[in-house]
């Protein structure tokens, strides 16, 4: 009798020949197969009951199989990480991170970033943040601001359900003045989100305008962190569109009205969701009567955070005003770089060309050194940055335009070769270092022009400043000038 059978959706006829070689086949596997075992069928309750022992016994069965099989476990197949991996101990006055409903993977982050304690700033802001109010917040420079937004941000964004979006279309927007700024905040943006899948674009002038607008179109963006320019330049040819962006942070907003950015910004939040459609947080170092006309624009019933003017000069930093003339500040500024601890140092200047004297002068003094003003090129400006944050150099001089923004850990010193014609600026400045809590130590020059600023910036922090002479160790004459091994303009 001949078979059929289907074969891959055909019909196929079996032969004699393929009965004898399946016959061959299963005496071979005869062959090979050990005696078998006859095991007797028994109900399922039965055989439960023969497996009972005694707990303790040799022959207690394994039941750690099953207990890891409960354990939630993520794509690579590794247990997902809890916070409980990350132990915080409570402290009487202190908020942690804990204490927040975060989303486990904003938290995995955030453990990775270390960040125990909240400061002041942290403590009073992220509750109504996280509750989606608009707020305006004041804190001063290194007091982890960036943090309370980019928590806020990234933990209402993961709740919020995920709506039909094009490339260039993003769902929450930061603006802040300077391409620094825009850099940094987010570089911390894709650290506190690592293990979240919402994506991070910065959009700035200067450099990588095909790459932005690649990043941009490749796909679904969630946030973006841009510079008024670059950002509507982008807006004009279509390739960002925010009319789905219904968070809006503000970032140094007072900086942003001293660089004439609002008429931009303005135009900006003219493409947004209306201010009743949108969550708005504002940062400032200064509140002015300009910052609370904005905020009563873009605002809906925001709320005022502040922490004391004081907190970082007086916590955070150790400050120094030395009393010397025009001719003795530059001996000080000398023997403090050759002579005294260190680990980086940002020296300001008010002025472009009194930056670039001063960096030519220690080049050839033997020290080595990156100057950062406001017309060098960008690519530059990024090696420059990043040979300082390497510690390849020690020493930078900067203007308050190109110096703001700059987040390096491990600036030691700033010290303030000429002092700031605004006090604001002065609480920029000394906050470069002495960040989130950490020691600084401020040195500012008070020469004949200089010694006139001190009583307002006095009045602007609360604090007294201390003003003393120079010791003699730091007015030993300069050695006679000598070329660096390595000078940069």
């Amino acid at each position: 009798m001949v078979n059929k059978f289907l074969h891959r959706g055909r019909q196929r006829t079996r032969t004699p020949a393929d009965a004898k070689k399946r016959r061959n086949v299963r005496s071979t596997f005869v062959q090979w197969s050990p005696s078998p075992v006859i095991i007797p069928a028994k109900p399922c309750t039965q055989a439960l009951a023969s497996a009972a022992v005694k707990p303790g016994t040799d022959d207690a069965p394994d039941t750690s199989f099953g207990q890891h099989a409960r354990k939630k476990k993520s794509r690579s197949g590794k247990p997902r990480w809890t916070k409980e991996q990350f132990k915080v101990a409570a402290v009487k006055g202190k908020a942690r991170f804990h204490d927040f409903a975060l989303p486990p993977s904003l938290m995995h982050g955030v453990a990775d970033l270390d960040f125990k304690y909240c400061t002041p700033i942290q403590t009073k802001a992220l509750p109504v943040a996280l509750a989606g109010k608009d707020m305006i917040g004041r804190a001063s420079t290194g007091m982890g601001k960036s943090a309370v937004f980019l928590v806020a941000l990234f933990s209402r964004l993961l709740r919020q359900p995920q709506q039909k979006r094009k490339s260039g279309c993003p769902r929450a927007l930061i603006i802040a003045p300077t391409r620094e700024l825009v850099i940094q905040i987010a570089k911390d943006a894709r650290a506190i989100g690592k293990y979240t899948p919402l994506k991070t674009v910065a959009v700035y002038g200067g450099a990588q305008y095909q790459q932005q607008m690649q990043d941009l179109r490749s796909r679904p963006v969630d946030i973006v962190v841009a510079t008024p320019g670059r950002l509507l330049d982008f807006i004009s040819k279509r390739v960002v569109q925010l009319h789905q962006a219904g968070i809006f942070i503000l970032d140094e907003a007072d900086r942003m009205l001293d660089m004439g950015f609002i008429p931009d910004v303005r135009r900006i939040i003219f493409k947004m969701p209306p201010k009743e459609k949108r969550q708005t947080l504002l940062f400032s170092a200064t509140i002015t009567e300009d910052v609370k006309r904005l905020a009563g624009q873009w605002c809906v019933d925001p709320e005022f955070i502040e922490t004391e003017k004081e907190q970082v000069a007086v916590e955070s930093v150790e400050q120094i005003v030395y009393m010397t003339t025009s001719e003795e500040k530059y001996t000080v500024l000398y023997n403090v770089i050759q002579h005294q601890e260190h680990e980086r140092i940002m020296v300001f200047a008010n002025m472009k060309r009194e930056a670039k004297s001063l960096s030519q002068r220690l080049q050839r003094d033997g020290v080595r050194c990156v100057l950062l003003t406001g017309d060098v090129p960008q690519e530059e400006r990024s090696k420059r940055l990043e040979r300082f944050r390497q510690g390849k150099v020690e020493v930078m001089i900067a203007t308050d335009v190109a110096g703001r923004g700059i987040h390096i850990s491990g600036i030691s010193h700033v010290i303030n070769y000429t002092l700031p014609y605004e006090p604001e600026d002065y609480v920029h400045r000394i906050g470069r270092t002495g960040r989130a809590g950490a020691a600084g130590i401020s040195m500012s020059f008070a020469d004949e022009k200089g010694s006139f600023y001190i009583p307002e910036i006095e009045e602007f922090l609360g604090v007294p400043m201390p003003c003393v002479q120079p010791e003699e160790s730091l007015l030993k004459p300069v050695p006679p000038a000598r070329k660096s091994r390595s000078q940069h303009k």
